[in-house]
């Protein structure tokens, strides 16, 4: 009996297997590959301004608020190059394991709980915030919100003096009886604690932002209802008003509480910069770190980022957050719970 070999057959290199079959899988995997770096140029370019805070008095600072999407589309990249043996190249591999490290990396102490001891003889203060869309908000329903939330304070922006009028005619004096109210600046603030030292906050802001005291556990706590401008419409005043706001958190004490529409998320430096001033984000206080509070109320498009913010300095703690919908504005509310520590406040 004779053995008969039957060779493979070699392209026109001289290689086994490197024909016409062998080109096409080289070239689907380049085109892949590609495809890949495409789909990360976003990513690059958000964590480029994410790092260097880039946003800041820029047009940059519109889209650096996508930076968490961003992130999850690199992880879902990482995912496919290592699942896919086209794309599975060692400097693929090691490229967006490092993009998806890095980023996570930023993303992950927003979803971490940095819970305190509140001691249970802890005095508590109910806040809420809400965009008022310029009065178009439903007023029966936002006096129903602050009733089922047994709201203590509640800050108002974009209220006009319509929107007074009907927050009046829906009741919420009964409730929330003590009143700052300022519609020729844009925001109020309505107190079922008495308020005192009230009026216009002194900074450089676009607007004047309403300020006001409660005492809540023997502690006065300092309240400062927030509406910046907007990056889209202007980014260095929108920058120019988060300064403004550093500059007040810097000097008022530890028993502060900062809430409002800050047209900023945390991914923006002067929103980092506000924080660094002595304040702390509730959500990401309590491990919420993807929320979404604009734009709400269109059909076509969800909730994608979060504008809307309670901040408070280190002499109060977040102890409950959550975020409600009021139908008639574009922004979801906010309403949080903090507990005043004692023996932590300015002496």
């Amino acid at each position: 009996m004779t053995d008969t070999a039957v060779d493979t057959p070699r392209g026109a290199d001289g290689r086994r297997g490197s024909g016409r079959g062998g080109r096409r899988g080289r070239r689907s995997g380049l085109v892949a590959l590609v495809a890949c770096g495409v789909l990360l140029a976003g990513p690059v370019t958000l964590l480029v301004v994410r790092l260097t805070g880039l946003d800041a008095g820029t047009p940059l600072a519109v889209p650096v608020v996508l930076f968490p999407y961003g992130a999850a589309l690199s992880v879902l990249v990482l995912g496919a190059v290592l699942a896919v043996p086209a794309l599975r190249s060692r400097r693929a591999v090691v490229v967006v394991t490092l993009l998806s490290a890095v980023q996570v990396g930023l993303l992950v102490p927003r979803f971490v709980p940095h819970r305190q001891h509140v001691p249970a003889q802890a005095a508590e203060l109910r806040v809420a915030t809400v965009n008022a869309h310029v009065g178009k908000a439903d007023a029966r329903a936002l006096v129903r919100l602050v009733r089922t939330e047994r709201i203590d304070v509640l800050a108002v922006e974009e209220l006009p003096s319509a929107g007074v009028a009907a927050l009046a005619r829906a009741g919420l004096g009964r409730l929330l009886p003590h009143q700052e109210l300022h519609p020729e600046n844009d925001s109020s603030i309505y107190s079922r604690i008495p308020l005192t030292d009230g009026g216009p906050l002194d900074a450089d802001t676009a607007w004047p932002q309403t300020t006001a005291e409660v005492t809540v556990g023997g502690r006065t706590v300092r309240l400062v209802a927030v509406h910046t401008y907007y990056p889209l419409g202007d980014a260095k005043r929108w920058t120019r008003d988060m300064t403004a706001l550093a500059s007040v958190a810097r000097n008022s004490g530890p028993d502060t509480v900062f809430l409002g529409d800050f047209n900023a998320s945390l991914d923006h430096a002067p929103m980092r910069e506000l924080l660094a001033a002595g304040l702390t984000d509730t959500h990401a206080e309590l491990g919420h770190g993807w929320v979404r509070t604009w734009p709400v109320g269109m059909s076509l498009v969800p909730p994608l980022v979060q504008l809307d913010h309670v901040l408070h300095g280190s002499g109060l703690v977040g102890v409950s957050v959550g975020e409600r919908t009021v139908p008639g504005t574009d922004h979801r509310a906010v309403v949080a719970v903090l507990a005043v520590l004692p023996g932590a406040g300015s002496a």
